[in-house]
């Protein structure tokens, strides 16, 4: 959301800033060392609390409702699914200069998913499918729709039709804009048939982790949301390709 930072544009989150929090409002961990954590995403400012705790705060206004969702939905779909994903241990309140809730989380040990750092591409393939098959088979009973919170992720294209018209316009000297045009058209006039599913919206390599070169765990799920599984299975054109693309399609429809 291109606005995001309209309400609170100086706010700056810092390691002080996260220190006075846990300390008013969670005294028993106010002796552990906080640090930033060296890939801590967009959307959020993520700090090391301690060894095996991280402290995660929205960045702008348009990830606030992020954090009460992951609060209420991560331990419902963490004991169905196949690998780990983040434990809500604490959410914080607005205090000292910082206008929105906050969440602590248990850490997990892993390294983001860079293509060099997996063994094998095949096997990862399917462990994600595995996962993503898992996720879309919870139940989605009071789920939260597409919507605002995770900027309509699930939802339909049309959303994102004047801002991926203007995007083809300025690339008009690099894309030939009647072909892609003509896909975006086709890609509108798709329809999902099925019915509602989980999402988790962001399935990129920052938010996947591996260990020993596999795939050990799936993070960040702020995009969190129901709709359309489409949004999800991008990841089998950016990364993947021949007989892994191949492996994520096949276990996917299996």
């Amino acid at each position: 959301m291109s606005d995001a930072n309209i309400d609170f544009p100086n706010l700056v989150i810092e390691e002080a800033l996260v220190r006075g929090l846990v300390y008013a409002q969670f005294p028993h961990w106010s002796h552990l060392p906080i640090r930033p954590v060296a890939a801590g995403g967009w959307n959020n400012k993520t700090f090391h609390l301690g060894d095996h705790m991280l402290v995660r705060l929205p960045s702008a206004a348009g990830y606030a409702a992020q954090v009460e969702k992951e609060q209420r939905w991560l331990p419902v779909l963490a004991p169905l699914l196949p690998l780990p994903i983040p434990t809500p241990l604490a959410i914080g309140t607005p205090a000292n200069g910082y206008p929105w809730k906050w969440s602590i989380y248990g850490w997990i040990d892993g390294e983001v998913a860079l293509p060099e750092r997996i063994i094998d591409q095949c096997d990862f393939a399917t462990g994600l499918a595995q996962f993503l098959v898992a996720l879309q088979g919870i139940d989605t009973v009071n789920g939260p729709a597409f919507g605002l919170h995770n900027f309509y992720r699930g939802g339909p294209l049309l959303t994102y039709d004047v801002q991926t018209r203007q995007a083809i316009a300025m690339l008009k000297d690099k894309v030939d804009v009647d072909a892609t045009t003509e896909i975006w058209n086709a890609a509108l006039n798709a329809t999902w048939h099925g019915k509602p599913v989980w999402v988790h919206g962001d399935v990129s390599l920052g938010n996947l982790l591996v260990r020993e070169g596999r795939l050990s765990a799936v993070i960040d799920f702020g995009i969190l949301g129901v709709g359309d599984p489409a949004c999800d299975l991008a990841i089998a054109w950016t990364l993947f390709q021949g007989d892994s693309r191949e492996a994520f399609r096949a276990t996917r429809n299996a």
